[in-house]
């Protein structure tokens, strides 16, 4: 056996809790493991900066051979996430919501299999994040939270919303309503859940106001 290959099972026997560390804070904070500061990584880990170090031998590059070992991408580039949600939404756009599997938004983001599984924990994971950035929910929340003061500007409102969500590239709207049709439980329907409580909090009563000035 190389020294090479002796070197890596070393690592590989050294650095298990460290990995699962930097994936754990990558996943909260929602970016590449190569782009999570190393005091962020050994909070995680249960250890100062400087411990981290010294297990490390001094540098992150062994940390994050060692994660890219394991099956994930440490990035250095755009962040797993946002590749993915680009990519997701395009394959939807072009080939419909059957064809957005993670093996496909895989290779088309340039990202591991297992980075997905550790971003958004699953398909339903990800098509919700494609929806929160693609769909109408986040213009309809802000009209919630400040509506106009007749009904007919705030049902214009929604219509614009909507209308402009059909509209926008890429066009994932129609999988979002094909989704939220076919399974009411489905990531379309929590996000739409998600939204409507955040909604009711940042203004509760709002629309019904609205409403109720209108008479």
């Amino acid at each position: 056996m190389s020294s090479r290959m002796m070197f890596h099972m070393q690592q590989d026997e050294q650095f298990p809790d460290l990995v699962a560390a930097a994936l754990g804070a990558a996943r909260q904070c929602g970016r590449d493991v190569a782009d999570v500061p190393l005091t962020a990584i050994a909070t995680a880990a249960g250890v100062s900066r400087s411990t981290l170090l010294r297990r490390l031998g001094g540098s992150r590059a062994a940390l994050d051979e060692a994660v890219r070992r394991a099956g994930v991408d440490p990035g250095g580039r755009r962040p797993v996430r946002e590749r993915a949600i680009e990519a997701a939404a395009q394959l939807v756009a072009e080939r419909g919501l059957g064809a957005m599997t993670l093996d496909a938004v895989a290779e088309r983001a340039e990202c591991s299999l297992p980075g997905l599984h550790t971003v958004f924990d699953g398909r339903d994971g990800l098509l919700g994040a494609v929806y929160e950035r693609y769909g109408p929910l986040p213009d309809l929340e802000a009209l919630a939270a400040d509506p106009p003061e007749r009904l007919e500007d705030t049902v214009r409102g929604v219509c614009q919303a909507v209308v402009t969500a059909f509209d926008s590239e890429p066009r994932v709207l129609p999988g979002i309503f094909a989704d939220l049709f076919s399974r009411p439980e489905g990531p379309a329907a929590r996000a739409m859940q998600a939204h409507l409580r955040a909604c009711s909090t940042a203004s509760p009563g709002c629309c019904c106001r609205t409403w109720r000035r209108a008479g």
